[in-house]
Protein backbone atom coordinates (compact mmCIF):
# COMPACT_ATOMS: atom_id res chain seq x y z
CA UNK A 1 0.00 0.00 0.00
CA UNK A 2 1.70 3.32 -0.63
CA UNK A 3 2.81 5.74 1.83
CA UNK A 4 1.74 9.18 -0.27
CA UNK A 5 -1.76 9.98 -1.97
CA UNK A 6 -2.45 13.50 -2.80
CA UNK A 7 -3.87 14.60 0.18
CA UNK A 8 -0.20 14.44 1.51
CA UNK A 9 0.84 17.56 -0.35
CA UNK A 10 0.50 20.63 0.07
CA UNK A 11 1.54 24.11 -1.22
CA UNK A 12 4.50 25.06 0.11
CA UNK A 13 5.59 21.39 1.20
CA UNK A 14 9.69 21.25 0.93
CA UNK A 15 11.42 18.32 1.17
CA UNK A 16 15.36 17.54 0.44
CA UNK A 17 16.47 13.80 -0.96
CA UNK A 18 19.85 12.54 -1.60
CA UNK A 19 22.35 12.88 -1.00
CA UNK A 20 24.22 10.98 -4.37
CA UNK A 21 27.31 11.38 -5.54
CA UNK A 22 27.99 12.07 -9.07
CA UNK A 23 31.37 10.29 -10.86
CA UNK A 24 33.62 11.27 -13.82
CA UNK A 25 32.65 7.75 -14.94
CA UNK A 26 29.10 8.05 -14.78
CA UNK A 27 29.00 11.87 -16.29
CA UNK A 28 31.33 10.32 -19.28
CA UNK A 29 29.44 6.75 -19.67
CA UNK A 30 26.13 8.81 -19.56
CA UNK A 31 27.40 11.18 -22.35
CA UNK A 32 28.83 8.04 -24.61
CA UNK A 33 25.38 6.99 -24.74
CA UNK A 34 23.06 9.59 -25.52
CA UNK A 35 24.73 12.60 -25.31
CA UNK A 36 28.22 12.83 -26.92
CA UNK A 37 29.29 16.00 -27.03
CA UNK A 38 33.21 16.68 -26.26
CA UNK A 39 32.28 18.99 -23.16
CA UNK A 40 30.51 15.90 -21.28
CA UNK A 41 33.21 13.33 -22.73
CA UNK A 42 36.60 14.88 -22.75
CA UNK A 43 38.14 17.27 -20.13
CA UNK A 44 40.26 18.91 -22.46
CA UNK A 45 37.71 19.47 -24.77
CA UNK A 46 35.38 20.74 -22.77
CA UNK A 47 38.10 22.97 -21.28
CA UNK A 48 37.83 24.71 -24.48
CA UNK A 49 33.84 25.19 -24.12
CA UNK A 50 31.79 28.04 -22.25
CA UNK A 51 31.60 24.96 -19.65
CA UNK A 52 35.45 25.36 -18.95
CA UNK A 53 35.33 22.23 -17.92
CA UNK A 54 33.67 18.35 -17.99
CA UNK A 55 30.39 18.41 -16.83
CA UNK A 56 27.63 16.50 -17.27
CA UNK A 57 24.54 16.71 -19.63
CA UNK A 58 21.81 18.13 -18.92
CA UNK A 59 19.48 15.32 -19.37
CA UNK A 60 22.13 13.44 -16.91
CA UNK A 61 20.73 16.02 -14.17
CA UNK A 62 17.28 15.43 -15.02
CA UNK A 63 17.72 11.32 -15.32
CA UNK A 64 20.02 11.73 -11.92
CA UNK A 65 16.83 14.06 -10.34
CA UNK A 66 14.23 11.61 -11.56
CA UNK A 67 15.93 8.91 -9.59
CA UNK A 68 16.75 10.42 -6.41
CA UNK A 69 12.68 11.60 -6.02
CA UNK A 70 11.89 8.14 -6.94
CA UNK A 71 13.60 6.34 -4.52
CA UNK A 72 12.89 9.84 -2.00
CA UNK A 73 8.88 9.50 -2.52
CA UNK A 74 7.66 8.59 -5.78
CA UNK A 75 8.29 4.32 -5.42
CA UNK A 76 5.93 4.64 -2.22
CA UNK A 77 3.09 6.49 -3.77
CA UNK A 78 0.31 6.53 -5.53
CA UNK A 79 1.89 8.57 -8.75
CA UNK A 80 0.24 7.49 -11.59
CA UNK A 81 3.25 9.77 -13.76
CA UNK A 82 2.57 13.06 -15.34
CA UNK A 83 0.94 14.94 -18.44
CA UNK A 84 4.17 16.54 -18.55
CA UNK A 85 7.01 19.19 -17.89
CA UNK A 86 6.60 22.56 -17.84
CA UNK A 87 10.14 23.88 -17.51
CA UNK A 88 13.25 22.56 -17.03
CA UNK A 89 16.65 24.69 -16.77
CA UNK A 90 20.06 23.96 -16.46
CA UNK A 91 21.65 26.90 -14.21
CA UNK A 92 25.41 25.66 -12.83
CA UNK A 93 27.73 22.86 -14.51
CA UNK A 94 27.28 19.54 -12.86
CA UNK A 95 30.77 18.69 -12.19
CA UNK A 96 32.07 15.12 -11.05
CA UNK A 97 32.84 14.19 -7.86
CA UNK A 98 30.68 16.40 -5.99
CA UNK A 99 27.54 15.12 -3.82
CA UNK A 100 24.60 16.35 -5.30
CA UNK A 101 20.67 16.49 -3.50
CA UNK A 102 16.94 17.33 -4.37
CA UNK A 103 15.08 19.93 -2.81
CA UNK A 104 11.44 19.42 -3.68
CA UNK A 105 8.84 21.84 -3.22
CA UNK A 106 4.81 21.80 -4.10
CA UNK A 107 3.73 24.82 -5.40
CA UNK A 108 0.26 23.77 -6.60
CA UNK A 109 -2.50 20.28 -6.18
CA UNK A 110 -5.58 20.20 -7.59
CA UNK A 111 -8.42 17.54 -8.03
CA UNK A 112 -9.23 16.43 -11.87
CA UNK A 113 -12.43 17.80 -13.21
CA UNK A 114 -13.03 14.41 -14.99
CA UNK A 115 -11.83 11.99 -12.76
CA UNK A 116 -12.84 12.29 -9.17
CA UNK A 117 -10.12 9.61 -8.20
CA UNK A 118 -7.23 11.43 -9.29
CA UNK A 119 -5.71 14.50 -8.61
CA UNK A 120 -2.14 16.49 -9.73
CA UNK A 121 0.41 17.99 -7.64
CA UNK A 122 3.18 20.51 -9.60
CA UNK A 123 6.30 20.24 -8.14
CA UNK A 124 9.26 22.63 -8.28
CA UNK A 125 12.59 19.89 -8.07
CA UNK A 126 15.66 21.43 -8.21
CA UNK A 127 19.32 19.58 -7.91
CA UNK A 128 21.60 21.50 -5.50
CA UNK A 129 25.27 21.03 -5.10
CA UNK A 130 26.94 21.38 -1.20
CA UNK A 131 26.23 24.95 -1.05
CA UNK A 132 22.79 24.94 -2.10
CA UNK A 133 23.37 25.97 -5.33
CA UNK A 134 20.95 25.11 -8.18
CA UNK A 135 22.32 23.21 -10.59
CA UNK A 136 19.32 22.51 -12.34
CA UNK A 137 15.46 23.19 -12.49
CA UNK A 138 12.49 21.21 -13.07
CA UNK A 139 9.05 21.85 -12.87
CA UNK A 140 6.82 19.06 -13.57
CA UNK A 141 3.18 17.84 -12.63
CA UNK A 142 2.35 14.85 -11.08
CA UNK A 143 -0.69 12.60 -11.10
CA UNK A 144 -1.31 11.00 -7.71
CA UNK A 145 -4.88 8.38 -6.45
CA UNK A 146 -6.63 9.89 -3.48
CA UNK A 147 -6.32 7.94 -0.51
CA UNK A 148 -10.07 8.17 0.29
CA UNK A 149 -11.51 8.66 -3.51
CA UNK A 150 -15.54 8.02 -2.56
CA UNK A 151 -15.24 11.18 0.21
CA UNK A 152 -13.89 13.28 -3.25
CA UNK A 153 -16.86 12.27 -4.97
Amino acid sequence: MPKFYLEDFRPGDVAIYGPRRVTRAEIVSFAAEFDPQPMHMDEAAASATLLGGLAASGWHSCAILMRMIADGFILDSSSMGGPGVEQVRWLKPLRPDIDVRVRSAVLEVRRSASRPNVGFVKFRFELIDADDAVISEMVPTIMFGLRAPEAAA
